[in-house]
């Protein structure tokens, strides 16, 4: 079978695309990548070399979620179609709503990976106010919604966020993001520390939640301060405490060594459709914090320490009790470890997809 797949370098959904694109590169699959938002760097690519029956083709175009971004989504769409075209896939797999749409009839999987919709709820507990971008935006996610052969979410609750903002769906499921195990490291000498990942300019991560409170342990917040469009710094206003360390974005190699020695992972998001950062944390054996929203319910019941949504002193607390007591931060290390291994590995990802995409495609195309 051959995927065309689309994806984006700026954030969770290029690692994603990793996992989704080796997994079936293994199982003998064929697979044109097209990726928008920037050129990736060439740490971003590393994992590419070597690969077999691999076509992959970067671009700079904007994404949707962008302002001003309408000719470059038609100019981009107009590329991929003869991508398609020139490359004849079975199936194509878009990690953006717009080409869902594309007038061809291959079947077309697109995956709700967020949306501007349930980001503004989730972090502004209101609707969005209505401008002539939000309508353009609303009527591309529902007409590709509709058009998508099948619409996946990460988790069931990014699902229902799709059919509450934009419609009941045709053809929804939910699978849930993996990573290889292997690639980290649960077995390295813990500190007694607090480590967050994610984009520091975003509300939705919310990471600012733990400069608001002293806490007794180290503190790394670990991603870019820049904003992709509006290139303002996020953390211009706040006041850094001693022990709280700023760190820019860092390669996989590197990541995997902090994760790997730290004690306490802080998920500290107002809005996550999945988090990918919070699952390399279990991998880690980090005992995981989390913030008490539906999807890491449905994702770490059981597992993590939960504290109240946007509550600092709430969060405070949680950690405290992981600081002060050796015993219960390695029981839930241990918990989130193994719930991380069973429940959301690269290889379960991929065999859920495989199996729609067998579903999807004619019986010819899987013999090919």
């Amino acid at each position: 079978m051959h995927i065309l797949v689309t994806a984006d370098t700026l954030g969770g959904v290029w690692t994603y695309t990793r996992e989704l694109v080796t997994g079936l590169l293994r199982r003998g699959e064929r697979v044109t990548l097209v990726s928008f938002g920037d050129i990736p760097s060439a740490a971003q690519t590393r994992w590419m070399e070597d690969l077999q029956n691999f076509d992959y083709r970067p671009t700079a175009f904007k994404l949707e979620w962008m302002l001003d971004s309408e000719a470059d989504m038609i100019a981009s769409a107009q590329y991929l179609q003869a991508v398609i075209q020139e490359s004849k896939p079975d199936l194509l797999h878009f990690s953006q709503y717009y080409y869902g749409a594309l007038d061809c009839d291959l079947p077309r999987v697109v995956v709700a990976h967020s949306d501007v919709v349930s980001w503004w709820t989730s972090v502004q507990k209101k609707q969005p106010p209505e401008t002539k971008w939000l309508r353009w935006y609303r009527e591309v996610v529902t007409r590709a919604l509709n058009a998508a052969t099948a619409v996946v979410a990460p988790s069931r609750w990014m699902l229902e966020q799709m059919e509450l903002n934009y419609g009941k769906l045709r053809s929804g499921s939910a699978i849930y993001n993996g990573r290889t195990p292997g690639l980290f490291n649960p077995h390295m000498t813990k500190e007694k520390n607090i480590v967050t990942v994610g984009r520091l300019w975003d509300r939705g991560k919310n990471v600012a939640l733990l400069l608001r409170q002293e806490l007794s342990a180290p503190v790394h917040i670990i991603g870019s301060d820049r904003h992709p469009e509006l290139q303002s710094h996020a953390f211009a206003a706040e006041a850094i405490r001693p022990n709280v360390h700023l760190d820019p974005e860092q390669e996989e190699r590197q990541l995997v060594q902090i994760l790997g020695r730290a004690g306490i992972y802080a998920a500290t998001s107002q809005y996550e459709p999945f988090g990918l950062a919070p699952l390399e944390a279990a991998l880690s054996r980090c005992a995981l914090v989390a913030s008490d929203i539906p999807p890491f319910r449905e994702l770490w019941d059981g597992v993590a320490l939960f504290f109240r949504d946007n509550d600092a002193g709430s969060l405070s607390e949680a950690i405290e009790q992981l600081v002060r007591d050796p015993a219960l931060r390695r029981g839930h290390a241990n918990l989130a470890y193994r719930h991380a291994q069973e429940h959301f590995s690269a290889e379960r990802m991929i065999e859920n997809y495989m199996s729609l995409y067998r579903a999807l495609v004619p019986a010819q195309a899987l013999s090919a």
